[in-house]
């Protein structure tokens, strides 16, 4: 894997740390909103619940979409 990642290209290396810095993002915010007690838009705990899930889940799907994608 450390030799796949040195035989890439500038720009690949850069839209690979973009790519795990989104993600990195998205499982944060869903985090963050599932756990914040005092979130500053009032929503239901269900919905906030529903919101993190959602969040957490398209960080998945965004990884794993991502990883598919560059394997060449």
């Amino acid at each position: 894997m450390a030799n796949n990642i040195r035989k890439k290209s500038l720009k690949e290396r850069f839209l690979l740390v973009i790519g795990i810095l989104f993600f990195l993002v998205y499982l944060a915010l869903g985090l963050i909103v599932i756990f914040w007690e005092k979130f500053p838009i009032q929503m239901k705990p269900n919905m906030r619940l529903a919101f993190g899930l959602l969040l957490i889940v398209y960080a998945f799907y965004r990884f794993i979409r991502f990883f598919n994608a560059n394997k060449d």
